[in-house]
Parts: structure tokens; sequence; C-alpha cells
């Protein structure tokens, strides 16, 4: 965006407040993108939780982490000397540092155990840097854990454990000591990257965007980035980014897809799933099988023992086929009430929309999960 552009700005941003409207399926910019490099960033840490009870762990890498804390105070152990302690355990740190964190802002921490720890209830996080990919330190973790797991044992062996007791959270944990970098204020021009890529939505958003703000200020580079002109000063890119964010517009409509998740059962059909002119039968066949112990008794003449005969029953129970005729062009509502119609399960619907897929009559996405 030029100078000329940049003194017009406030005017077009007025101008364009006035001219927003939502439709009854119209949604937020802010809802269905992203800005471009602006992200989270996650961070790692070891560390030494203390305070338990006896459910801690003697492991060499957790004595050898408790034997440096000493030294930093100026307590130094006798060489060949190991310390013995059940209520210490050694975690790892896990923490995400959002974007636009700025030192002094608390931030969540996840604790969880690396050895034999049986539990960290109780136990409390000495203090442990937090370092970022680059090897940065980003924010200092200290506090007590908030453990929702617990387990109990017996002297005999038997125990009960309760969610996971080696792992827990500490609200507001950790506090950043370092910003994260981001380009926000860089360059003449933003990426908005959409959530869920495509052309429709990606050529919408340019549209409504250049509607807003005049021709030529943005332009879709593919089907999950736009570009946007933006002007160079912070102040006015952020009230400009304001207004893009509650830019409403209605994206493009997904493509047609069929969800089946075999393990439950559960079946989604997409709006647009159509279907073109096939017949299917479908059917059920339950064989039955059962064990029957006999007893063979000898008469009192006999000279014979008495034993036990297996006898097995096979039952074949097959119930009516069942024949569905789809013209072309049938929909998702036309299928489930054609189903419906005949009692169907949910393992019957799976079937049929495999057997369409198999034979090319789904005209959809099949995924299976």
């Amino acid at each position: 965006m030029n100078h000329t552009a940049a003194k017009c700005f406030h005017a077009a941003l007025i101008a364009g407040l006035l001219a927003i409207s939502a439709s009854a399926q119209a949604e937020r910019l802010k809802d269905i993108a992203g800005i471009g490099g602006i992200r989270s960033n996650p961070l790692v840490g070891y560390g030494l939780v203390v305070g338990l009870d006896g459910t801690g762990e003697q492991t060499p890498y957790t004595a050898q982490a408790f034997k440096s804390m000493l030294s930093r105070f100026g307590i130094v152990l006798p060489d060949g000397q190991t310390p013995k302690f059940k209520n210490v355990a050694a975690v790892a740190i896990q923490a995400e540092l959002p974007p636009y964190a700025k030192p002094g802002q608390p931030i969540d921490v996840t604790v969880s155990s690396l050895g034999e720890a049986k539990s960290l209830r109780g136990g409390a996080l000495l203090m442990a840097p937090l370092r970022g990919v680059d090897g940065e330190i980003y924010a200092i973790a200290q506090g007590n854990l908030v453990v929702g797991g617990f387990g109990a044992q017996g002297n005999d062996g038997s125990k009960i454990t309760i969610n996971v007791p080696t792992s827990g959270r500490i609200p507001n944990g950790a506090t950043v000591e370092r910003i994260s970098p981001n380009g926000f204020a860089l360059g003449d021009s933003v990426m908005l990257n959409l959530h869920e890529p495509d052309f429709t939505t990606a050529k919408r958003v340019a549209e409504q965007i250049n509607l807003l703000l005049g021709p030529l200020v943005a332009q879709a580079v593919d089907a999950g980035t736009i570009e946007v002109g933006a002007p160079r000063d912070p102040s006015q890119r952020v009230t400009f980014m304001s207004v893009l964010e509650n830019l409403t517009l209605e994206p493009g409509e997904p493509a047609a897809r069929v969800v089946i998740n075999s393990r439950t059962g559960t079946i989604v059909i997409g709006n647009h799933v159509r279907v073109k002119k096939a017949a299917v039968a479908h059917g059920n066949l339950v064989v039955t099988i059962t064990e029957q112990q006999n007893v063979s008794q000898p008469n009192a003449l006999a000279q014979g023992n008495t034993v036990t005969t297996p006898q097995s029953n096979v039952a074949v129970n097959q119930d009516d086929s069942r024949m569905f005729l789809f013209p072309a062009g049938v929909t998702l509502e036309q299928i489930v009430r054609a189903v419906n119609a005949v009692g169907a399960a949910p393992g019957d619907l799976m079937a049929i929309l495999e057997a369409l897929k198999q034979a090319g009559a789904l005209q959809a996405e099949l995924v299976v999960i």
C-alpha cells in the first residue's frame, strides 16, 4: 500500500464499516483464516518435582539432576555417594508460547514423569527453564502441580489407578522471559491463510476485501492464501486487521464427502453427496453354533466306562434380502429415508455406501477412519 492509499485509509475504513452486512450463512474472516507467520511456539524443559509422598523414583539421571541443583546452592556431596530419596521425580515440562506474549505474562505448563515415579500428586516443580526449538530460554516454570489422577496400592501387590497420576498441570505456572519474533509489522502486505483451503472461498475473500478497500488491494495466491496490501505503520496495521477480521462472507461449500467410523459405526454424510442410478441388494446371514456335552452310560452287565460325548448344533438364519433402487441424482435425504424405511441399522447403511463406492455410483469421497 503506497502513501496516498495510506492517507485515504481511515476514510476507507469508515465507508467500509458502513458497507459490511452479514447474510444468514456468512462467517467472519477471523473464524475461517489466520495471519501468516503468526502462531504459537512449543516450549520444552526438564526439571525436578519434589515433595512427593513416597511415590518418587531412584534413577541415575534423577540423582544427577539432584546433585546439580544442590551444587548451585553451594552444597557438594562426597564423591561416590548417591543420595537416596523417594519424594523426588524427574519430569519433562511442556508449554505453548502464544503469539504476542510479552515478558512477565504467565502461561500454563504440563508436567509429565520421565522415570519410575508412581505419582506426582502433591508435588511441586522447582524452577526450570523452558526452551524453544532454537535453544533459547523463553520462559521459567515453577509451582505446585494439579494432578487429576489417583493411585493406591496394597502390600499384597493389588492396586487401583484412576486417570493418569504421573502427569499434571500448573495453571499460570511459567513466566514469559523473552518475546517470540513474528513478522506482523514487516513488509507491505499480510498473508491470510485459510483454515480449510478452498479456491471458491479464497476468491470470495479477495473479492470482499477489494469491495471494501478498493480494487487490487487483495489477491488470491492459491486455494489457501490471500495476499493483502497493508499499511506499514504498526498502529494503522492493527486497525486495518481489526476491520479485515470482522469482514463477513459466505465461504465456499465443501466437497461431497462421506466419513465412516468403522469402530463406532458412526456415519457422517455431506450435503452434496449424490448417487448415480444403481440397485443394491443387502441381507444378513447369521450362523449359530452351540456345543452340548452328552453322557454315555453303559448298562449294568456291560463292562464299559461312562464317557461324555460332545455334540455340535449348527443353525443358519438368513434375513430377507433388501433391494434398494436409487435413481440418478438421489440426495442424502432420500438415501437416509430409504434405509430407515426398512429398519436398517447403521451397519447396513455403511455396507451400502461402500458397495456404491466400489460400483462407481457414489459421487463423493468415501473416508473410513
